[in-house]
């Protein structure tokens, strides 16, 4: 199937690996001209030239953080009138609520809600104009079954939810979509990490842990980054101009809920 992207332009946040990597490889396939954004040079530019290579699209690398003003200007300056925005930034710290602190609370809300808000504020009304706009928010499963250790993702991420619920029907008749991404568990470095911490903590191998959570899973496996960067490529694509103010769950069937 072709996707109709030839042509457009995208800036991906947290892309220099993982999800966000997986978006822009998948992207930069269907001929997109891709700007990666991500906060360390070295990584990024890697990715962007890895990327380039690979698939002969135009790509480039921004160091930033999406998290500050000045990030943003950066990534815009490189990237200015996107056709495709896919927000998506690394999920703050499991813990307690209770020991939560205001300043990480906050760090949680301008990383996981603010930044994308912003980000949304400075290009939607431009796609709007030009009558083609697709912005896809990865955020988590936990959005649809909330994980008690994740207070301050569970937060800042549906408070994104919420409000691409409100916003997303205003420019549907303009064919821009807002839709969110809902990742269960993907095989990346983030997943990877968390599960060498939990199994350390039980007192069992990483693979005897990634083993009994992986057959945890209806599919018993985990995802690829590929494949998630498969459907984002989909929800950005002109096949795709019915679809919007949605949240698309990819876990493998791991939420046991109808709706």
């Amino acid at each position: 199937m072709k996707l109709g992207l030839e042509g457009r332009t995208a800036l991906i946040g947290g892309a220099s690996r993982g999800l966000g990597r997986g978006c822009a490889e998948a992207l930069a396939e269907e001929g997109v001209a891709v700007t990666l954004v991500a906060r360390t040079a070295e990584d990024v530019a890697r990715a962007a030239e890895e990327i380039g290579a690979r698939t002969g699209a135009k790509v480039q690398g921004v160091a930033a953080d999406l998290a500050t003003e000045e990030g943003r200007a950066a990534a815009l300056k490189a990237c200015p009138r996107p056709d495709i925005l896919v927000n998506n930034a690394g999920g703050p710290p499991p813990g307690n609520f209770r020991t939560y602190t205001r300043e990480m609370w906050l760090k949680a809300l301008d990383t996981n809600l603010l930044s994308a808000v912003e980000l949304i504020r400075l290009t939607l009304d431009g796609m709007a104009e030009r009558r083609f706009g697709r912005i896809v928010n990865i955020t988590s499963g936990a959005v649809k079954s909330p994980i008690p250790v994740l207070g301050l993702s569970n937060a800042a991420r549906s408070g994104l939810t919420g409000f691409v619920g409100g916003i997303a029907r205003e420019v549907a008749e303009r064919n821009v979509t807002i839709n969110n991404m809902l990742p269960g568990q993907f095989d990346t470095d983030r997943m990877r990490s968390a599960h060498g911490l939990m199994a350390k903590a039980q007192g069992v191998s990483s693979e005897a842990f990634r083993e009994a959570a992986a057959k945890r899973i209806p599919a018993h496996r985990f995802g690829t980054a590929a494949e998630f960067g498969k459907v984002c490529a989909f929800l950005c694509s002109e096949h795709a101009g019915f679809i919007t103010a949605q949240n698309i769950l990819l876990d493998g069937g791991a939420y046991p809920g109808l709706l």
